[in-house]
C-alpha cells in the first residue's frame, strides 16, 4: 500500500462510505433482531485490511448505539465496540495469513469461522466481564440469553461480506 495523499484521501473516503454503510444496516433488519451494522466492516475487513475494518467497526457499534440511546449504557457499549474492532482485527488478519496458504475458499470458509466466533462467544464474552464489573456477576449472566441471536447475528453478517467480497475483489483490484 502507497502511503501518498492520493491514496490515504481514498481510503479514508471509503472508510467514512463503509461507517455509513454501518450506520445503515443498523437499520436493516431480519426477524426484529439480526442487522447488518456489522456487514460493512466485516467486507471493509477483507477489502481494505484488518486496521480499516477494526476502526469501521468500531465506530459502526458506536453510530449504532447511539441511534438507540445506548440501551446498555455508554461504558458497556464501549466495551462492545472494542470487541468489534478486536473481532475485525482478527477477522482480517486470519484472511491475510490464509489467502495464500490454500484455495480462496478455504481460507475464507477458516476466516468466516473465525469472524462469527470472535464476533459471537468471544464478544460476549468481554461484554460479560465489562457488565460483571460494572453491575455484578448476576447482571452479567443474564447476558448469555443473547448467545443465540448474537451467533445469528454474526453468521449472516460474515457469509454476506464474504458473498459480497469476492466480486467487489476483481473490482478492487482493478481501481488500486
Amino acid at each position: 500500500m502507497k502511503t501518498d495523499t492520493k491514496l490515504s484521501t481514498k481510503y479514508i473516503a471509503l472508510m467514512a462510505l463503509f461507517i455509513a454503510l454501518s450506520f445503515i444496516g443498523a437499520n436493516l433488519r431480519i426477524f426484529g433482531s439480526i442487522a447488518f451494522d456489522s456487514l460493512p466492516a466485516f467486507l471493509a475487513a477483507l477489502l481494505l485490511g484488518p486496521l480499516p475494518g477494526a476502526v469501521i467497526g468500531f465506530i459502526g457499534h458506536l453510530l449504532t448505539a447511539l441511534m438507540s440511546g445506548f440501551p446498555l449504557s455508554a461504558p458497556l457499549h464501549l466495551v462492545i465496540a472494542l470487541a468489534m474492532a478486536i473481532t475485525m482485527l482478527g477477522f482480517g488478519c486470519t484472511y491475510r495469513a490464509l489467502k495464500n496458504r490454500m484455495r480462496t475458499s478455504a481460507s475464507l470458509a477458516i476466516t468466516g469461522i473465525v469472524g462469527v466466533l470472535l464476533n459471537g462467544p468471544v464478544s460476549l464474552g468481554f461484554t460479560m466481564v465489562a457488565l460483571a464489573l460494572i453491575a455484578g456477576a448476576e447482571a452479567a449472566w443474564g447476558l448469555l440469553a443473547l448467545l443465540a441471536f448474537l451467533m445469528l447475528a454474526s453468521v449472516v453478517n460474515v457469509v454476506a461480506s464474504i458473498a459480497l467480497f469476492k466480486p467487489l475483489e476483481r473490482i478492487w483490484d482493478k481501481h488500486k
